[in-house]
């Protein structure tokens, strides 16, 4: 008997396990006890059929769309499913009419279930608003994106917002071991034995994505010919050539957050920062520009003058990328990031950015001061432009004048910090200002 013609003869429904697997009820649901665990508000609010309006926000696999099912299965009121990708502005109107029925004739609640609201465009967002506020509908979103950036505030601020973990391999063991000893749904209906290194590995390969642990472990088991008494043993070596290496899901939510991190770490972590990119560009496969022009920023925003060379690196390192590509930079990005974060911090530039861009807000339009004005021109002295100092012809190069507009000229904008080379800024800054005295 082939491998075909065994599964479509053994397999209980002919779908594939882990579909076959999907939990109905509460008490199977795997993970996420922090929402559904026993008490939880989530959990009381299934068991009482009285879900609102909800967001469920997680990575792929954490089982947002079980949840849904789980509430469809337990609910009294119409359970309508739309996905987002397919879904147009006439399906939800329809919905909502179909809703405004229910509720008028029959005093039926309707829950509209919106899969990837994310790709949910504004338009048509807005045309289930409405429909939220008033209390026809109950609103259920899933989305992979944060919905802070994806969904219409609006809709969000009138939806409680459940954020779903990652499963881990603990989880993807309950779901194996589950899977093998049910003769129903399951693989119980064979003999099977799946040593612990197998089903371990298994799990880890699968980053606790209980799907794929389930098909890897199908495989295993279809694949593997039988001893003479029929028993099927799945051993570490076969769960190995089932799955092999993690998948490493990358939604826009998780770049932007692996983002974050590096240049967070850049501020106090070499090994992080070091981390941060190289798992970035090598295992999400994101460009490693986008790692530079975070890193050029930083060296201006968090380190600037207390150590320019940090910019230099850096942009040195765009520019071997820019000529000799991947992987061959990797060790002069590598270096430049590992100067960044071993250079003194300041932050003094964007402190002094934001200080002018308030003194700029506060002057509202700024008169230059006449000495500084231009004077390449005859009839400037009877304009009065006259009176400028060139410093370089007094001592240190330096000479006190007024140089900011007159609303704001005893205003400091620019405060050097005692961080490395900006340590010696700050003396000269004192010095001018007649903090100091010279030595």
């Amino acid at each position: 008997m082939d491998l075909f013609t065994y599964a479509s003869s053994q397999e209980p429904t002919g779908k594939l396990l882990a579909d076959r697997m999907r939990p109905m009820t509460l008490d199977e649901y795997i993970g996420q006890e922090q929402i559904v665990g026993k008490g939880k508000l989530l959990r009381r609010a299934i068991e009482a059929d009285q879900v609102s309006s909800i967001l469920l926000y997680g990575p792929p696999g954490t089982g947002k769309t079980t949840l849904a099912n789980i509430i469809a299965n337990r609910t009294q009121a119409e359970f309508m499913k739309l996905n987002a990708v397919d879904a147009s502005v006439k399906d939800v109107r329809e919905i909502i009419e179909l809703a405004k029925t229910n509720k008028a004739m029959y005093g039926r609640k309707t829950i509209l279930f919106l899969d990837e609201v994310h790709r949910f465009n504004t338009s048509r967002q807005d045309a289930l608003l409405p429909a939220v506020e008033q209390g026809i509908l109950i609103f259920i979103g899933a989305t992979t994106e944060n919905p802070f950036h994806h969904v219409n505030g609006a809709l969000l601020s009138r939806s409680t917002l459940f954020q779903l973990e990652p499963l881990t391999a603990e989880h993807a063991l309950i779901a194996m071991r589950r899977a093998i000893a049910d003769p129903v749904k399951g693989l119980g209906f064979m003999r099977l034995h799946a040593s612990e290194e197998a089903l371990e590995h298994i799990a880890r390969m699968a980053v606790g994505d209980i799907r794929r642990s389930l098909n890897a472990l199908e495989l295993a088991a279809l694949t593997t010919s039988p001893e003479p008494d029929g028993t099927v043993r799945i051993t570490l070596e076969v769960a190995e050539e089932s799955v092999r290496r993690p998948i490493v899901k990358a939604d826009e939510s998780t770049q932007y957050d692996v983002l974050s991190a590096f240049h967070k770490s850049i501020r106090g972590s070499s090994d992080a920062a070091l981390f941060w990119f190289l798992y970035a560009v090598e295992k999400l496969g994101m460009d490693p520009m986008t790692f530079l022009r975070r890193l050029i920023v930083a060296s201006s925003e968090d380190i600037g003058l207390a150590n320019p060379q940090a910019m230099v690196q850096s942009v040195t390192a765009m520019d071997a990328y820019h000529k000799i590509g991947w992987p061959e930079s990797k060790y002069i990005i590598s270096q430049a990031i590992l100067f960044a974060v071993e250079s003194p911090k300041s932050n003094s530039i964007p402190l002094a950015i934001m200080r002018a861009e308030q003194l700029m807000d506060q002057v509202k339009s700024a008169n230059v001061p006449l000495h500084l004005r231009d004077t390449h021109y005859k009839g400037a002295d009877q304009l009065g432009h006259k009176g400028y100092m060139y410093p370089h012809n007094y001592p240190g190069h330096f000479v006190r004048q007024q140089y900011l507009p007159d609303e704001i000229q005893h205003e400091v904008i620019f405060q050097a910090s005692e961080q490395g080379t900006e340590e010696k800024m700050k003396v000269n800054q004192q010095k001018r200002r007649g903090k100091l005295t010279e030595s």
